[in-house]
Formats: C-alpha cells, structure tokens, sequence
C-alpha cells in the first residue's frame, strides 16, 4: 500500500466518522477513560461503546448544559408484551 492510499483511507474513515472535530472529541473522551479509575476490563468496555458513537459523548461522561438531551424511549404497555401479562411483581 502505498502513502496516497493511505492518506486517502485514513481520509474516508474520518470522514465517514464525522471530520476531524469528531475525531478530536473522539481522542478526547480516550482520555478521559484511561485517566479515570476502574479496572482495565471496565476501560476496555467505555472505550468500546465511545468509539461506538463518533464524536458522542459516552454514558460515563456528565452531559453539557449545551447540548440537547436525548428523547427517553417509552416503555411498552403490558398489552404489547408476551403474553400479555404485566410484569411480576405487579
């Protein structure tokens, strides 16, 4: 593979993965993983779902006042469940 391909790859995936800015808050939010405590299973699994979502923010990362919250998905009613039979303990 040859440097031109390279950078053209290298291009495409950012690209596909928001830009540089994404990139960067991407590294960003690395960062902060490795830098923050738990054990390096736990690490491991932040690391993998933040690079799930380019450019978001992870569920361990406190949400800016900035941004918009994310809609909250609604819960099923105990009609639309298997069998129809509410949850136990209800």
């Amino acid at each position: 593979m040859n440097l031109r391909s390279l950078a053209r790859t290298a291009k495409q995936i950012i690209d596909r993965r928001g830009g540089t800015k994404a990139l960067k808050e991407d590294a960003q939010e690395l960062r902060e993983i490795v830098r923050g405590g738990g054990t390096a299973h736990d690490k491991a699994k932040a690391a993998t779902e933040a690079l799930r979502d380019p450019g978001g923010r992870g569920e361990h990362e406190p949400q800016r006042a900035d941004e918009a919250r994310p809609a909250q998905p609604a819960q099923a009613p105990a009609e639309s469940r298997i069998g129809g039979e509410p949850p136990a303990g209800h």
